[in-house]
């Protein structure tokens, strides 16, 4: 397919992802499934107009004066892809297979200068209803921070350490341009081009020995500040498909014992496959059964209860960028009432001298800081261990560059992509006094 070809499918593409509110991927699945003919290469360079369509969903209306598919995807390509106005009318020049030609109203659009007195949801491309949300954590900032949520994010792995040395890895991965992360002492970085495909990693030698995983920077950071230490008792509460749970296990060397929960079954199907390739020994995955509390023998017993909460994914966005346009007030309030039960059962199975980690994929305070006051103001017996406090342990002479980069309050600390380079994370740990 042409570059062309490729921009009016991506135009196709948006418009059903609008006409029936649908996720990206589903509706790039189905087009692929119409359009056989379409090559890999291409597909990935549809998927990747189309999610970054979505990225500047809000600043490209807002430039082209006009909602739309088409109007989404043009604006796009100048504000994420850089064309210049040339560059968009040589891809719109009304030849077969290629969008029609640029109106004049259009061009105008694309050479003027709309965004200079955009309000901060456009020019962060995040929805309105979210700004005194993201005014209230990040102030002035909030249409930088935003922006930086909308940015291509890239490819983290974490070395396995039950398996292998970071040192040992990188050259094995030489051929995918791996880099070391600037934070995370287990990470390996990938950078990918807007139109390329995602590397095979499922089919990488490394990956198949259990000597890698799929993991952003951010995520990382959070399982190494919870601090599980080799022989404890540590429950992860919230596990899924196991990505901070393998962590942990690295973490403890195999000793001790880790037990694995989720109030979603369903989300712990690929814990059972990943453990076993991680050559993970210690780790007890306890499948919820109704209402039944699996782990009520466990109360008072646990040094280290993680919670990886369920949250809105704000803090995700880069990854998944329609998520944004689809999450409403309702989720917030319902993800509130889930954090909230979370901290109280992990509570309830820490003992005396035992930590709780809290960690959320979210930038909002009503999942964050707020969270935590509610929680210490109900539990009388636990006390915040200093954020600083935590980056030292972990990263040390990198904990200084990390607490200046971070955004550090009393309670705990948030990463995002503005000030980490890594998704939005928040950590905060409480231990039980």
């Amino acid at each position: 397919m042409t570059p062309a070809a490729r921009v009016s499918a991506a135009i196709e593409v948006v418009a059903d992802i609008e006409a029936r509110r649908r996720p990206a991927g589903d509706a790039l699945k189905d087009w692929g499934l119409v359009h056989r003919f379409a090559g890999s290469s291409d597909r990935a360079a549809i998927a990747g107009l189309v999610y970054d369509t979505l990225r500047r969903k809000s600043s490209s209306a807002w430039l082209m004066g006009e909602a739309g598919a088409r109007a989404a995807v043009i604006g796009m390509l100048r504000r994420e892809r850089g064309l210049d106005l040339a560059g968009i009318e040589a891809l719109c020049s009304g030849e077969r297979f290629a969008p029609v030609p640029l109106t004049r109203a259009e061009r105008s659009a694309l050479a003027g200068d709309a965004l200079a007195t955009a309000p901060a949801p456009v020019l962060g491309d995040y929805p309105d209803w979210l700004d005194p949300h993201f005014s209230r954590v990040f102030g002035e900032d909030r249409a930088a921070e935003g922006a930086a949520l909308a940015s291509r994010a890239p490819l983290d792995l974490r070395v396995n350490t039950l398996k292998a040395e970071r040192d040992e890895v990188l050259p094995k991965l030489a051929h995918l341009n791996a880099e070391l992360t600037r934070w995370s002492p287990l990470g390996l970085r990938l950078k990918l081009a807007a139109d390329a495909k995602n590397p095979a990693i499922h089919a990488e030698p490394a990956f198949l020995k259990g000597t890698i995983e799929i993991q952003d920077e951010g995520s990382q950071l959070a399982a190494l500040f919870a601090g599980a230490k080799p022989g404890e008792q540590v429950v992860d509460l919230a596990a899924g498909a196991g990505g901070k749970t393998l962590a942990l296990a690295a973490m403890t060397e195999n000793r001790g014992q880790i037990y694995a929960t989720d109030i979603d079954k369903r989300q712990l199907a690929p814990i059972h496959e990943r453990i076993t390739r991680a050559g993970a020994r210690n780790i007890q995955v306890r499948i919820p059964r109704g209402d039944a509390d699996v782990l009520t023998d466990l109360a008072g017993r646990i040094d280290l209860a993680l919670i990886d909460a369920p949250c809105t994914g704000t803090g995700t966005w880069r990854r998944n960028p329609d998520a944004k346009w689809r999450v409403r007030p309702g989720a917030l309030a319902e993800r509130v009432k889930q954090q909230a039960d979370l901290l109280d059962h992990a509570a309830a199975l820490v003992k005396a001298g035992g930590r709780v980690a809290y960690i959320t994929c979210s930038v909002l305070a009503e999942e964050n800081s707020d969270q935590v006051r509610g929680f210490l103001a109900r539990r009388r017996d636990f006390t915040i261990v200093p954020p600083r406090e935590i980056a030292a342990t972990t990263l040390g002479e990198r904990a200084i560059l990390f607490a200046r980069a971070a955004l550090l309050s009393e309670e705990g600390l948030l990463m995002t992509p503005r000030r980490t380079d890594t998704d939005g994370f928040y950590v905060v740990v409480m231990r039980k006094t």
